[in-house]
Formats: structure tokens, sequence, C-alpha cells
């Protein structure tokens, strides 16, 4: 009699795990569907080159199809007119194809890491920009994007783990050269903001890939810093598991800087 209540016991354990992980599965899946055909590669092209295309890092898609959000550091380092020269996005147009598309620099964020792109052609598939004042410590997350820089194939990525902490943290720029008089003067001035760590294992191509929901996609963040203990070429085989991600707040604040007035 006793043995038969284990039982039923264990029966009923097993039915609830199932009724639990299955929907938990099912949106999590439905969630990389959904982001995947929005992630694309920016880089830069040039026909002298060696390869002619250079992965700098991922990207989403925004907006009205024909904007890209990325980190400021992806942009090819230098002045305003070398960092255009040359500057592209890859877009998925099938399962295993990508096609290339010119792009400019539309707004720049060198406070937050963030750079606003547009590009040419048909629009893509847009990702929602959820406001990230309601994310808290231990919220679930995940990240899309190339990890060491397509050394892996063209193919996005798929991370999972949580927020492990929310922070004060002040950027360094990009470059001494992108130094303005506003930026040196917030810098000064103890300026910091809010940042996202994160308990996953992210690498250098993933920075300007959207932090996203994995129930619903909608982008939370982007990943812009990985603690790499050693070399950058050693990140892959050893890990910190230690990510970084700007809030997307500040994703919607640029946005709303570049509409027309």
């Amino acid at each position: 009699m006793e043995g038969e209540k284990v039982k039923s016991r264990l029966f009923f354990i097993v039915l609830m795990d199932l009724f639990f992980a299955g929907p938990l599965r099912a949106d999590m899946s439905s969630a990389i569907a959904k982001v995947k055909p929005s992630v694309v590669i920016v880089g830069t092209y040039k026909n002298t080159n060696s390869p002619r295309f250079g992965l700098r890092g991922t990207g989403f898609v925004v907006g009205n199809g024909n904007l890209v959000i990325t980190n400021a550091h992806v942009l090819a380092q230098g002045t305003g007119e070398e960092i255009e020269t040359g500057l592209v996005i890859q877009i998925r147009v099938g399962q295993n194809e990508w096609q290339m598309r010119p792009a400019t620099v539309l707004e720049l964020d060198l406070m937050h890491d963030l750079v606003l792109l547009r590009f040419d052609g048909p629009a893509a598939p847009a990702l929602s920009v959820h406001d990230s004042d309601s994310v808290q410590e231990g919220q679930a997350i995940a990240f899309m994007g190339f990890p060491i820089g397509g050394a892996l194939g063209f193919s996005p990525v798929t991370h999972r783990g949580m927020v492990s902490s929310i922070a004060l943290a002040a950027l360094p720029t990009p470059t001494a050269q992108q130094l303005n008089e506003k930026t040196i003067r917030s810098l000064r001035g103890g300026a910091s903001f809010d940042i996202f760590q994160l308990d996953g294992t992210a690498y250098p191509g993933n920075s300007g890939g959207p932090l996203f929901d994995p129930d619903t996609g909608e982008v939370l963040g982007v990943v812009n810093m990985v603690f790499i203990k050693g070399t950058r070429e050693s990140a892959l085989t050893n890990p910190s598991g230690i990510s970084y991600a700007i809030p997307s707040r500040f994703v919607l604040q640029l946005l709303h800087r570049s509409k027309p007035n």
C-alpha cells in the first residue's frame, strides 16, 4: 500500500514537471525564432582587403526595419568619416544565405556605447524594445550573437542566463579620437549609469547583440562587454562567464532622438 502511494506521488511530480517545463521550452524556442531573423552581422567591406569583409560584431534590427542597434566600439576605429568608410551589415535572407547592405551612422551615443545605423534596401523584421526599468536581479535572460567573431560560423548562437547584478558603471569611450567636450565634462563629473552584469557566457563577437526576454523575445539590453581572463584568443577555451549589457532604456532614448522633429 505504501509502495502504491510512493508511485502515485512520483507520477504526480513527473506530470507537474512536464506541465511547467513544456511551456517554458516552447516559449524559449518561440523567442529564438522571433529574434533570429532580426540579428545582423556588423562589419566593414573593402575590395582591396583580404578577406574583403571583416566582422566587427553583432547588431539587431529595430524601428521601421531599416535601423540597426549595435555598440559604438563595434565600429571601425577612427574619425567620423573613417568610421563610415565601408561600413556594412549582413542580413539573413535564407536558411544559410546572407545579404550585404551598405550602412551609415545615424546616431552615436558614446556615453552608453551605443550607435544607431541606417541601412539601404528592403526593410527587415524589427525587434520590439522593452523598457528595462522593470528588469530585476535574478531575472532570466537570453542573448544572441556571433561568438568569437564568426569563428564558429556565421550562424546566430543563443545563450541563456540571468541578471546577476544591476550596478553603476562608467564606460570608457571607444577611442580617444571620439572624445568630445560633452563626453569629457560628463566623465570628469563622475557620470555613471546602471549596467546589467550577466550570469552567462558571452564572447567578444557577441558585442552589440540583443539581450532579450526568453519568453517574449522583447529586447531588454545590448551586450557590450565580456570579462576575459588572459588574452582575447583564450576567451573560447577559458571563458569567464561574466558579461555585461547596456539597459534597453538607453536604446529607446537613442531611437527617440533619431525621430525627425
